[in-house]
């Protein structure tokens, strides 16, 4: 899930990817997957270079917000 950059690893994850992993977010941190997923939408970083770039989400960012919404128990 985490893919290679010029820099080594890169921080992000494919949408898809964060998509995988909600049910065992929710339900690790007692929510529904849903709200999870909503979550992610709100963090997803559309394309910057036109073609060059994909969507992607920041993990660190998604992690922060999910501490915020859903402190883990």
């Amino acid at each position: 899930m985490l893919t290679s950059s010029a820099s080594g690893l890169d921080p992000d994850i494919t949408p898809d990817n964060a998509a995988l992993q909600a049910v065992r977010v929710a339900r690790s941190r007692g929510v529904a997957t849903a709200d999870v997923l909503t979550l992610v939408e709100r963090e997803v970083t559309g394309r910057g270079l036109w073609l060059l770039d994909e969507p992607r989400v920041s993990g660190l960012a998604l992690n922060l917000a999910l501490q915020k919404a859903f402190p883990a128990p």
